[in-house]
């Protein structure tokens, strides 16, 4: 009964459904969803394998395990689990952009709708972004594209949603916890493009196996791009250009982000966009403009010549690799959280290479320092806050204090962004402090 589930809630009572809201948790710990359900009258019975019974279909919010036994059980009475999303399907109208991978899928969702309006198509962004995709059908126009992020959660449920323009990024191990094997992973993204049909297209990453393989799956057209080698046609980059079909669109200087890996996700938006009907030019235009996202290695502020930035985004290794090889050194990198079952010895090279101190928080310090051994000096700092303070007291003039923490919130905050306000908010006070 988060934002989805409550979105659910209310997309199903204005279609004339008997609703019932289930969650884990009592309804004193779900902050606003108390206040929700009863001014909708609907009533909430705490989860139990009896409160799934003497229904006609479950709806799953992103955050709960497809395969949880009492969903299981349900399955086996005959009744239909089905996802936030692929309720969806044939209810939002408009045509779809849907846009996955395991890392980049949050810039390249926001920096698609923005080149779409910019370019005076008619849009709406949401998803795993932000809206709720069962609260974006109401605002659905048959004019109208809607540009929504799909993770992997979002996406194994799924059995009609269809994308005409499917987009992914990269597959990187992620959510194994929740995915067990790196295998269910890749297969509940491969989703997105088994439900295709000829006349959608594909946007795939030619460098990355798993997308080189639903390339094989879709049966929409496909529209490939590449950081490494020249792709015609398709979309790629050299050190200075992006290009289309061998031809020049845009300089890498003018794109507003930071990072190589920031290179890909605006060719993969520039790829879908194109598809939907935008000029090359509006395209560079558009780039040009972008303001970023909050959160994905996020300028926060310079205090006392020692750069802070905001990369709280960064929920698994892969996004944490891609974030260091954004800065040229001198960093101190807060890492820690929730683990999600993930290899943190793979950033032992640049850590070695890149930083001056890894400060660890949460739950998965003891694992991470495990994992790094010597290749970094480890300070156990314990909470976010104290990790702060404590890379701000040693941090010289030309450092950057970085928050890429590698792993997920929840065992300290509700979700990756209020990690990154309380970032922002304690670097703001060492400012004040400073300044006093």
């Amino acid at each position: 009964m988060g934002q989805s589930g409550l979105a659910v809630v209310e997309f199903l009572l204005s279609r004339g459904a008997k609703v019932r809201a289930i969650d884990s948790k009592p309804l004193s710990e779900l902050n606003e969803a108390g206040t929700v359900l009863a001014r909708l009258g609907v009533p909430f019975e705490p989860q139990s394998a009896a409160a799934f019974e003497g229904v006609d279909a479950i709806v799953i919010s992103p955050g709960v395990p497809s395969d949880l036994p009492e969903l299981e059980a349900a399955r086996r009475r005959g009744t239909r689990v089905l996802g936030e999303v692929e309720l969806t399907a044939g209810f939002l109208q408009g045509r779809t952009i849907g846009i996955t991978g395991a890392n980049g899928k949050t810039t390249t969702t926001a920096l698609t709708g923005h080149i779409l309006r910019e370019s005076g198509i008619p849009v709406q962004v949401g998803g795993n972004i932000g809206t709720p995709v069962t609260a974006m059908i109401a605002t659905s126009r048959t004019e109208q594209w809607n540009v929504i992020e799909l993770s992997s959660f979002q996406l194994e449920t799924i059995e009609c949603f269809r994308a005409d323009i499917a987009v992914c990024l990269n597959v990187t191990p992620d959510h194994l916890d929740r995915h067990h094997t790196f295998e269910n992973y890749v297969n509940a993204k491969a989703r997105l493009f088994e439900t295709q049909t000829e006349g959608d297209f594909a946007v795939l990453n030619a460098d990355d196996a798993s997308c080189v393989e639903y390339g094989r799956r879709s049966r929409g057209q496909k529209i490939w791009f590449s950081t490494k080698r020249a792709i015609s046609p398709g979309f790629y980059a050299d050190f200075e250009r992006l290009y289309c079909d061998g031809a020049p669109f845009m300089a890498i200087a003018d794109i507003p982000l930071r990072g190589r890996h920031n290179v890909e996700n605006t060719l993969a938006a520039a790829g879908a966009a194109h598809m939907a009907g935008v000029p090359l030019e509006a395209i560079a235009a558009a780039v040009r403009t972008f303001p970023g996202v909050e959160h994905r290695i996020e300028y926060v502020r310079t205090i006392g010549g020692v750069d802070f930035y905001n990369d709280s985004k960064a929920t698994n290794v892969d996004a944490t690799v891609k974030s260091i090889e954004a800065f040229p050194g001198r960093l101190w990198i807060i890492l820690g959280g929730k683990d999600k079952g993930s290899d943190y010895t793979v950033l032992q090279p640049l850590l070695r290479e890149k930083a001056r101190a890894a400060l660890l928080i949460g739950a998965a310090a003891p694992k991470i320092a495990e994992h790094l051994g010597d290749s970094v000096r480890l300070i156990f700092a314990g909470t976010l806050e104290a990790a702060v303070r404590e890379a701000w007291s040693e941090a010289e003039p030309g450092d950057t204090v970085l928050l890429a923490p590698a792993c997920a919130s929840f065992d300290q905050f509700d979700n990756y962004e209020h990690r990154g306000r309380v970032f922002k908010e304690t670097v703001m006070r060492l400012e004040e402090r400073k300044a006093s």
